[in-house]
């Protein structure tokens, strides 16, 4: 799922991009790179350019300028809708982000909503919602949940999985698109607005919270589990999928989604005050024909 927008606001600047890309299909990426960087001498607070810049000198070798081109459209766009920042930290050597810009996050979801389910399910063969229920259903058969919260809930495949078990089901989600995508589906008693990574408190107000692919692009947890063992009523159950690894605690990919390990997941919860129920390995969905593997995560307040 690529993002980019490409408008400058000068036409030649975008005609020269348009012309850059028009090289860089041939496989000119030294022409292409020339360029585009001359267009950025017109506009140089273009984080488009410089992001796209920084691809055509990373598929060209050269990491340094990458980075460089990276920095600047970060410099242009603090907020970075783009992920210039994973891009960089994914391109250099050493420390990475360990939280993903929510910018970036907003703008990739409201561009895909309305293929978003085509995408997941029919090509991908998504599963992690039905992996969820699944989980629900063995380690608390026939349990009716009062109020069930969908983190992260998109168009709306967690909520159609989980809304027989729900008295009332809520849905809070980053992208105003994917939102609208949910609403159509009359799923869910309330929706809601909001960027995962800055939720107010809200204690004992729900009997099951559930974030079915989402913490991929949350990356650190320890904050969004602290605020489920809050939000979570005595006994409330927590359920989520990650991309699973174990080269370290938290792994940011090429894909530029964040995948876990099992120890980290088991001492994070813990230090939420969360009881592990269950651990489950699955493969969540595929990507360019392989498996995507992770964890179906059970955890229980106390």
């Amino acid at each position: 799922m690529a993002v980019f927008a490409g408008t400058s606001g000068d036409l030649v600047a975008d005609r020269r991009l348009a012309y850059a890309e028009a090289l860089a299909q041939e496989g000119d990426l030294p022409a292409a790179i020339e360029v585009l960087a001359g267009a950025l001498d017109r506009v140089p607070g273009w984080a488009a350019g410089w992001f796209r810049l920084g691809e055509w000198h990373q598929a060209a070798g050269d990491t340094a300028a990458a980075v460089a081109a990276w920095d600047s459209a970060l410099a242009a766009d603090p907020a970075d809708a783009l992920g210039a920042g994973l891009k960089r930290d994914l391109a250099r050597a050493g420390a990475q982000a360990a939280a993903m810009p929510s910018a970036f996050v907003e703008t990739l979801f409201d561009q895909y909503a309305d293929r978003f389910d085509t995408a997941l399910v029919d090509r991908l063969d998504y599963r992690a919602p039905a992996l969820l229920a699944a989980a629900l259903d063995t380690a608390h058969p026939g349990r009716r949940f009062a109020r069930v919260m969908d983190l992260g809930c998109g168009t709306g495949l967690m909520g159609a999985a989980i809304r027989g078990r729900a008295d009332h089901l809520a849905g809070i989600d980053i992208s105003a698109a994917m939102l609208a995508q949910a609403q159509a589906k009359r799923l869910y008693d309330r929706l809601e607005k909001g960027d995962l990574a800055a939720l107010a408190p809200a204690p004992g107000q729900h009997d099951l919270i559930l974030a079915a692919d989402v913490f991929a692009y949350l990356g650190r947890l320890e904050p969004i589990l602290t605020w489920c063992a809050e939000a979570l009523v005595p006994g409330g159950v927590l359920g989520f999928s990650v991309e699973s690894q174990d080269d370290a605690p938290l792994v940011l990919r090429e894909s530029r989604r964040f995948a876990h390990s099992r120890a980290y997941l088991d001492a994070a919860l813990r230090a939420a005050g969360l009881g592990v129920l269950a651990m489950q390995p699955a493969v969540l969905r595929k990507d360019r024909g392989e498996d995507i593997h992770g964890l179906i995560v059970l955890a229980a307040a106390p």
